[in-house]
């Protein structure tokens, strides 16, 4: 094969892709940056831009620690894409705010959303270059699966077909990174696809969608899973155009029409529902937290100590809206504080700062409660430490970053079966 796989990274955020790709000072994510490893992928060309942000923070992190040659900081939306140089492999963490799970469903409004948009960003891409990517690997969160709520799966048949249409098979599967052994409790679905004139696309046609979906595919490989319907998966054909697709596609059910793993061979869909297969160590969040580093600013003030309690405990009570209206208002109450001998929830947005919250993370310490550290965050998503350190970026922001970021080791492992399904057959094309 060629000596390198030219990657293409896209909403490249503080650069999760592109570590999981190539490591970090060539050392890797899954061994806490502390052995080497050899990889073939190598970034060609990045691109992060935040629409509504005067300041880039997040690609000034990235500048800052693979410099600015090759990387873009300009509306995806705006860039000729002649300007991309030819890759072998297009990644991206495709906007999701639209099918964030910290929004009520209903009012998901899927690929017409305001940032759901960008899919077509990538589209254009992959339409206009003469040269296409033989590789594609997309990562969302887990509700692509089922918007929007009007046509549960909709949005997903959509980036099905158009992919389809392009020449690409397309396979998905919605991993938690703590069912394999991973220190956060991150569900997402990575979706990749393989263009017809590629070594690997003749393999998932010699061998099979149950077969690839379960055994031997990519995905397969990286994260081994069980299914108690082998035999019976859920089987359809994306019919029509995307337009047709938009309109019609499962308007009458009432339930998703994917599982949370399948393929897409021709339009052809095949798809069942799988249980993740691990048996080595986990790391649990006591594994990753900081100890006598941590500055006073991240404990709880014993007066503000009721204020968090209240938050995250459980809630049966009357109240008010703006107009005056009265309602009763309930929910459950949250772990307090989060237990240190599992792996850690789900890290949000709005991780950061001292504000009392129901969803941020505070553990017990011999010195008392406290929020996590931007370092420990970093570590969820088995980021090295302090890699958004840079002067100017705040503490709360170092939390976002994290929030929108994604498992670093999840990237690698599936960054590995790829080079495993690559180099089994042939060489990559010249580029």
């Amino acid at each position: 094969m060629a000596d390198k796989i030219k990657v293409v990274e896209l909403f490249a955020g503080v650069g999760g892709f592109r570590l999981g790709l190539e490591g970090w000072n060539s050392t890797s994510a899954s061994t806490g940056y502390q052995k080497k490893i050899k990889t073939p992928f190598e970034v060609v060309w990045s691109n992060q831009w935040e629409p509504s942000t005067k300041t880039q923070h997040a690609s000034l992190v990235y500048e800052n620690r693979w410099g600015k040659q090759g990387h873009s900081n300009q509306d995806i939306a705006s860039v000729d894409v002649a300007s991309i140089p030819d890759h072998d492999l297009l990644v991206g963490g495709f906007p999701c705010q639209d099918y964030s799970v910290a929004t009520i469903l209903k009012n998901s409004k899927g690929l017409i959303g305001k940032k759901g948009v960008l899919w077509w960003s990538i589209h254009k891409i992959l339409s206009e270059k003469t040269n296409k990517p033989p590789y594609l690997f997309f990562e969302n969160v887990d509700r692509l699966l089922i918007s929007p709520s009007g046509q549960r799966g909709r949005d997903f048949a959509i980036i099905l077909q158009s992919l389809n249409e392009l020449g690409y098979v397309v396979e998905w599967r919605i991993v938690n990174a703590a069912d394999y052994g991973m220190p956060q409790r991150r569900r997402r679905i990575f979706i990749l696809a393989y263009h017809q004139n590629s070594p690997v696309y003749q393999q998932v046609k010699e061998v099979g969608p149950i077969e690839w979906v379960l055994d031997t595919g990519t995905l397969a490989t990286a994260f081994p899973v069980s299914a108690e319907n082998r035999l019976f998966p859920t089987e359809f054909k994306i019919k029509g155009n995307i337009v047709e697709i938009s309109e019609n596609f499962n308007k009458t059910e009432q339930v998703g029409a994917f599982e949370n793993a399948g393929i897409m061979i021709d339009g052809a869909v095949t798809t069942l529902k799988t249980s993740p297969y691990y048996e080595g160590e986990f790391t649990l969040l006591k594994d990753i937290v900081q100890n006598g580093e941590v500055t006073e600013a991240f404990f709880i003030d014993e007066k503000d100590l009721d204020k968090w309690m209240y938050l995250k405990g459980p809630k049966k009570e009357m109240r008010k809206n703006a107009q005056g209206f009265e309602y009763h208002y309930s929910e459950g109450g949250m772990v307090f504080p989060d237990p240190l001998n599992k792996p850690s929830r789900t890290i949000i947005t709005g991780e950061g700062g001292p504000a009392p919250s129901r969803f941020k993370h505070v553990i017990e310490t011999p010195k008392g409660y406290r929020r996590l550290s931007p370092v420990e965050l970093e570590r969820l998503n088995m980021f090295p430490d302090d890699h958004t350190k840079l002067e100017g970026i705040s503490d709360a922001k170092r939390a976002f970053f994290m929030g929108n970021a994604l498992v670093v080791g999840a990237i690698e492992k599936i960054g590995n079966a790829l080079i495993q399904k690559i180099q089994s057959h042939a060489a990559l094309p010249p580029r």
